[in-house]
């Protein structure tokens, strides 16, 4: 424990950023509509925040090598910060869009820079206990901080200043934390023909699962406040669904270490698409069938990333978990740019269940294209198979600090 205890105050930056990140996003979509903002709108948001967030990813290793982890991150947080209050001061669409992109920006960035840290002063001994700590602060910072909303309610400036107020405290940990400024990591080389090419099957995958999970995200909020729940009842909605997603991670994937990751992929899929049916065809207005519905949901739609990344890292050469995952990132990153504003277009002339509706079909063209890869390529030896890793999707980062006691971890089955 000894050997962890310095990185404590970045664990905790993460927890504050992850929070207000997560409650900014369910809070946008809950007080546009209620200042009569459309769907679309609100989906337009999320296409720029996603934009804003390809970007950071591709630009803070310049940021950080120029003036370092420390100020990389307080400049980023200020600008985040202050957004976050231009949000409340100036209600207009536009400016909204402008904000999320900046926003997307710099939470990008923000995670990296935490991300990286980690990397550099956590030993490949504790690699794993850090990991796991990583994703426990990260589930409970996004679902809990949800809750403040009904607390303190979405339309004042109370919610907003709170999140405000988070943004910049994160700083503080940061600053007053007992480790020294690292080196800046290198740039991650970005070869996304090559990455491609090593398997198309896990490039669509997380493009795919970028298109549904960031219009998710974006729109869940949308959803549950036009078939009549309370703010309580959709921040529930919201949290029930990334929860889901959360604790049945290990078990899909120590199924695809053992089968054919496809098959685990496939079935996977199909469990994701007929819940996202079942809560446009079965759940109707009723909020204890919408929570059990999407609580499925989530369960089978965020798994998805992983196990897409896990079949493309069976496919590479040794050595290539960074560069694989760095690209698999900028992949989802493109479909979540296009994902909010095409369902929120599908919701604006169709109603709230066509978010569902615009997820199965995006699904059911997954489906088509594991079929297909099957027929066309042999599955991967159950001895060449890496083990499992749940991703988080905060930044290219975090491929470095996921990576197994060295790049060439062992097969599933060693």
């Amino acid at each position: 424990m000894s050997s962890i205890r310095p990185l404590i105050p970045l664990l905790l930056a993460a927890g504050i950023l992850l929070g207000g990140n997560g409650l900014q996003s369910t809070l946008i979509a809950l007080r546009g509509a209620q200042e009569g903002f459309s769907a679309s709108v609100i989906g337009l948001m999320g296409t720029f925040y996603f934009a804003g967030f390809l970007l950071g990813c591709l630009a803070i290793t310049r940021i950080m090598k120029a003036v370092g982890h420390i100020r990389a991150f307080a400049a980023l947080a200020a600008i985040a910060s202050v957004g976050t209050l231009l949000l409340v001061l100036v209600l207009n669409p536009v400016m909204w869009c402008a904000v999320r992109f900046a926003g997307g920006f710099c939470f990008a960035g923000l995670f990296t820079i935490v991300e990286s840290w980690l990397n550099s002063g956590v030993s490949n001994r504790d690699r794993a206990r850090v990991l796991a700590i990583y994703r426990m602060v990260d589930i409970g910072s996004v679902t809990g901080a949800q809750f403040l909303i009904p607390i303190f309610g979405a339309g004042g400036f109370a919610i907003f200043a709170i999140m405000s107020m988070m943004i910049t405290f994160s700083v503080v940990p940061v600053s007053l934390g007992d480790r020294s400024n690292p080196t800046p990591p290198e740039d991650v080389k970005l070869d996304l023909a090559r990455v491609w090419r090593i398997s198309p099957l896990g490039c669509f995958g997380c493009i795919a699962v970028g298109v549904t999970n960031s219009a998710f995200r974006t729109l869940s909020p949308v959803y549950a406040e036009q078939i009549g729940m309370s703010v309580a009842d959709v921040v529930t909605f919201v949290s029930v669904g990334i929860f889901g997603g959360a604790i049945i991670q290990y078990p899909l994937g120590y199924l695809s270490d053992r089968w054919d990751r496809r098959r685990v992929l496939l079935m996977t899929t199909c469990c994701a698409m007929l819940s996202a049916l079942a809560l446009v065809f079965i759940a109707g207005s009723n909020p204890a069938l919408n929570f059990v519905l999407v609580f499925v949901f989530g369960c089978f739609a965020m798994p998805l990333y992983s196990l897409s990344a896990a079949h493309s890292n069976d496919r590479a050469d040794t050595g290539e978990f960074v560069l694989i995952n760095a690209a698999l990132m900028l992949f989802y990153s493109f479909g979540a740019i296009g994902g909010p504003f095409a369902a929120s277009a599908v919701m604006q002339y169709f109603g709230p269940s066509a978010l569902f509706v615009f997820s199965a079909v995006v699904y059911a063209i997954f489906i088509a294209v594991i079929l297909f890869r099957m027929q066309a390529r042999s599955g991967v030896p159950a001895g060449r198979r890496r083990r499992f890793t749940a991703l988080l999707r905060t930044s290219t980062a975090f491929a470095r600090l996921a990576r197994r006691n060295s790049d060439s971890d062992g097969p599933a089955g060693s």
